[in-house]
């Protein structure tokens, strides 16, 4: 075998990145084997890596490397075969042996994101499912993003794809009067990948796959995907509009919270396009809650310094989010922004409904929200209880830190 230069490895790579969900959800289609389909995917990446450099690389890797799968595929079936289903699947294979142009492979990721994404499948399988046959992560890589155990996580989806397979889920883009409901659950589960990376502390060093970037890129596919939905490119801005700030948000291990963090490190390009990929979405006359969060992001990334945030225009956008997908989350942040838009006993009324309310019980950002509030209004011995609470219910080291300084402040 020859080994491949770094040019070859370099082109590899982008091919893994670009290509990969692709061939699989090709296969799929075409067997509707979904193990086989990974596996002769990986034989694809493999040969690549062992023709290319003596070949060249391809005009069209992504047809090189589907054409090369699929060939693998035929060869398993014939090996395989037993019985009128496989031969079945063997004729649907059959394919001029030439590499097809570009244009004639399909784009099946669409059906393949929404099987994924199927609201009959628990939550965490359409995560670990969409990772591992859309984005090419390995079973390892899953179970280390989200802390599992690796026999656990290869379980998880073992038992997504027997589901699949027993359920009858269809493999297709489904009908119209399906699609909202199915597109929420696609970007619920994209926006948790997201948050999944943007929540660990950011480490531009770390070699690991990055969970952000995962999530970006393939909110980019759906928008290629589905141009004339405005959700797509809603949840795209949102993505990037908060990768644009993550490398400030800790700060030696401690929380910094967006008025302190240094605007002049935030990712500019991210939030020209971000705030392009908004401006697109909006014009389409079809908010949704995506493009109302990502719209309160851009007033925080547009504002040069934190004194000139547009404070009522976010109370605005909070109220409109509050009506289209009510939340106490929601109600809560909410409440900050009328604090800062209309005065702190504003802000703080809302609060405490709130928390009367029962609804946000054990969340640390609810006295968290109230002890910052409470400081303001220099009520220091009640701020200080709430910093307390928060302490003791916050789950990362990042805001224990933060929140122990602002005890240690009062």
């Amino acid at each position: 075998m020859t080994a491949p230069d770094d040019r070859v490895r370099a082109a590899v790579d982008a091919a893994y990145r670009d290509e990969w969900g692709q061939v699989v959800a090709t296969l799929i289609g075409s067997t509707g084997d979904w193990d086989l389909a990974e596996e002769c995917a990986q034989d694809a990446f493999a040969a690549a890596l062992e023709t290319w450099p003596r070949d060249g690389v391809p005009r069209r890797p992504g047809a090189w490397l589907t054409t090369t799968a699929r060939n693998r595929a035929t060869d398993r079936l014939r090996r395989d075969a037993a019985g009128a289903a496989k031969l079945r699947q063997l004729a649907v294979l059959a394919r001029d042996p030439g590499t097809p142009p570009v244009d004639e492979i399909p784009d099946e990721r669409l059906r393949l994101i929404f099987t994924c994404c199927h609201p009959a499948l628990p939550f965490p399988a359409r995560v670990a499912l969409t990772l591992r046959t859309l984005a090419g992560l390995t079973t390892a890589e899953i179970a280390r993003a989200f802390l599992a155990a690796e026999p656990a996580m290869a379980q998880r989806l073992v038992r997504a794809k027997r589901k699949i397979q027993e359920a009858g889920i269809p493999y297709r883009v489904p009908p119209a009067e399906l699609l909202p409901q199915r597109l929420a659950a696609v970007f619920a589960v994209l926006y948790l990948i997201f948050n999944q990376g943007y929540d660990e502390e950011y480490d531009p060093q770390d070699a690991r796959r990055d969970l952000t970037a995962e999530a970006i890129r393939l909110a980019r596919v759906l928008v290629r995907l589905m141009p004339q939905e405005p959700e797509p490119r809603g949840l795209l801005a949102l993505m990037l509009l908060h990768e644009a700030r993550r490398a400030t948000r800790t700060d030696d291990g401690v929380l910094v919270t967006l008025e302190k963090q240094d605007r002049s490190r935030w990712d500019r390009a991210l939030i020209t396009e971000g705030v392009a990929a908004l401006d697109q979405a909006l014009a389409m006359r079809r908010a949704g809650p995506y493009q109302l969060q990502a719209a309160i992001a851009a007033c925080h990334a547009t504002a040069p310094d934190a004194a000139s945030t547009d404070w009522p225009q976010i109370a605005g956008l909070y109220a409109d989010l509050a009506r289209l997908a009510p939340s106490p989350v929601v109600d809560l942040n909410r409440a900050v922004a009328v604090a800062m838009a209309d005065g702190i006993p504003a802000g703080l009324a809302l609060v405490d409904e709130l928390a009367a309310s029962g609804r946000l019980e054990g969340y640390h950002l609810l006295p968290a929200t109230r002890a910052d509030l409470l400081r303001r209004a220099d009520r220091t011995a009640e701020a200080k209880a709430e910093y307390e609470e928060a302490l003791k219910l916050a789950p990362t080291e990042a805001e224990r830190r933060y929140l122990t300084g602002r005890l240690e402040e009062l």
